[in-house]
């Protein structure tokens, strides 16, 4: 997909700094990405990848003491969770969590209602977006009864996130290491699934978080950055991916 040049960040990031429990994890990260273009965020365990995640969707733990996050051109750096979602900002959780009791039905029906800002959406409304994508995602219909990731595969909670994006038509997606313990089989059908998503939405921003390429050989980023220590030290095209390949993380971290 041909990445949009001449329009305005959908997404920007400045010189954000970001801290947890008093420890600074992100120092003066800037980043910005446009709609319809995907970005992927490589750097190796403990650089700040999932402390960006969380800071982006405003997980309290984590703090801004310098820097902006603008979304669409508005200032959301104070925003909480519930406000950068109904703006349509996504996070695919790298660790999506169980929550007994609540069936995916459920809580996608509440999710799209806050995202759309339709108190009580229609059971019917819900259910034929639901058919409608889970057909074109490969899943069985009876998902949508069983508790929310509970007893899920990784590749099942992956999917779940997947289809959360689809019914939630955000406007930008950060997906935190999508192909976490994911094998080679779980991984195609979760980047089928996101290219089935792309399509509907070719406008949809995406950030793809992750340590490895293999998930890049399946949707092919219009930038790659690379992550270490807090700050992003160099940006590029796919062959930065391989480059951290062939040659690791080191290579940069020497440059820098």
């Amino acid at each position: 997909m041909e990445a949009v040049t001449d329009a305005p960040a959908l997404l920007q990031i400045d010189d954000l700094v970001v801290a947890a429990d008093g420890n600074p994890i992100l120092n003066g990260l800037s980043l910005s990405a446009r709609a319809g273009e995907v970005h992927a965020l490589m750097g190796p365990n403990g650089s700040g990848k999932s402390t960006l995640a969380n800071t982006l969707l405003a997980n309290p733990a984590y703090k801004v003491t310098r820097g902006r996050i603008l979304f669409k051109g508005e200032d959301v750096t104070a925003l909480p969770t519930e406000d950068r979602a109904a703006r349509g900002l996504f996070l695919g959780f790298q660790h999506p969590e169980e929550i007994p009791g609540v069936s995916v039905f459920n809580f996608l029906r509440q999710a799209m209602s806050i995202r759309k800002g339709i108190p009580d959406l229609s059971v019917l409304e819900v259910r034929l977006a639901l058919i409608d994508w889970m057909k074109r995602l490969g899943m069985d219909e009876r998902f949508t009864e069983r508790y929310l990731n509970e007893g899920f595969s990784g590749g099942e909670k992956k999917r779940n996130e997947i289809l959360q994006m689809a019914l939630m038509e955000p406007d930008f997606a950060v997906l935190d290491e999508t192909d976490s313990g994911l094998d080679i089989d779980a991984l195609r059908v979760v980047a089928h699934g996101i290219h089935e998503v792309r399509k509907d939405r070719p406008e949809l921003g995406i950030l793809l978080i992750t340590h490895y390429q293999r998930i890049l050989e399946h949707l092919t980023p219009d930038f790659v950055h690379i992550l270490l220590d807090g700050k992003i030290v160099e940006s590029g095209g796919p062959e930065l991916a391989r480059r951290v390949e062939t040659e690791g993380f080191d290579a940069f971290r020497k440059a820098a």
